[in-house]
């Protein structure tokens, strides 16, 4: 999510480059695991679902606190610590392919710099994919994750089936990648993630709204979101096509939310607001307090914590 910034959307109703093995995090990363059984009652909608009032947690860039962002390293960590719900950033390659990656450089995740030295800026758009296939994504975070890679949309989506987990989905930079929003609605089709089950784990979201827009009227059944606040005279207008609004948790008051969550969403729900990044308590415990339906951490157990009491 960004602008540096980390994002939640999740919903009520809403919101390879190479088969990778999960590493033991190094201590200064560690995060206690927590059993399968720790994890949150799942409203039948999605997060923060209508049918629950109990908020849900999602892994911002997976458990992005104790693995590599974006990584399926991180996805399995999320699984680890009981965390359904997975948040990823999509962008696209210069040979079209869609990978998961936050930044629109290569160089702050990976080792581009020294595998390719004299392209610089290293934009994802000027490599294909299977130069970006050899970058080690890990080594930048902890040694003990040498060799991970940037995985394509496909192997996340795959991952994700695998764990039984669900996706939280930003589009970044959208308009940099004409067309992005059918690619990827295609993309998630045919890994069947478009099927009947959508509704309960799938949200897209993007801090850019004729992108949010554009996912809604390509496929209305999709939930969606918008990463921002707007004033309260604009939220009628976001909800013909947005679930959810996600403010950041600086953005997030007790009367904010009661404004956001009074409107009526795309699919007939209340809006619902999700905030980011929240990764210590007393944050966590402020945003809660305040009514939100969802936390976005990289730290989740942190936010399942709060949760709990």
């Amino acid at each position: 999510m960004s602008m540096r910034l980390a994002v939640v959307a999740l919903s009520g109703g809403l919101l390879g480059m190479s088969a990778l093995v999960l590493s033991t995090a190094p201590a200064a990363h560690a995060a206690p695991s927590a059993p399968a059984t720790a994890r949150l009652p799942d409203p039948t909608a999605g997060p923060g679902g209508q049918g629950s009032r109990t908020p849900l947690v999602v892994a911002h860039r997976g458990a992005s606190g104790y693995a590599p962002e974006n990584t399926l390293a991180a996805v399995d960590k999320a699984d680890q610590l009981g965390v359904d719900w997975v948040e990823n950033d999509v962008q696209r390659t210069k040979d079209g392919e869609l990978i998961v990656m936050h930044d629109a450089t290569l160089d702050r995740t990976t080792d581009v710099e020294e595998v390719f030295p004299g392209r610089a800026p290293w934009k994802v758009s000027d490599f294909t994919s299977r130069e970006i296939a050899r970058l080690d994504a890990g080594s930048s975070f902890s040694e003990a994750y040498a060799g991970e890679r940037v995985p394509t949309l496909r192997q996340f989506l795959d991952r994700l089936e695998r764990n039984g987990q669900r996706l939280l989905l930003e589009l970044k930079v959208p308009a940099q990648y004409p067309g992005i929003e059918g690619q990827t609605l295609r993309a998630l089709d045919r890994a069947g993630w478009l099927d009947g089950r959508a509704a309960s784990r799938l949200v897209i979201q993007s801090f850019d709204a004729s992108a949010v827009k554009t996912v809604h009227n390509l496929r209305p059944a999709v939930r969606t979101g918008y990463l921002g606040n707007p004033e309260a005279a604009e939220l009628p207008g976001y909800a013909q096509f947005v679930d959810q609004i996600n403010p950041r948790h600086s953005a997030v008051t007790k009367e904010y939310v009661r404004q956001v969550q009074r409107v009526r969403g795309a699919h007939g729900n209340r809006l619902e607001v999700n905030t980011w990044t929240v990764d210590d308590d007393s944050t966590a415990r402020q945003v809660l307090a305040a009514g939100v339906d969802g936390i976005i951490s990289n730290k989740p157990d942190v936010a399942l914590r709060a949760i709990r009491g």
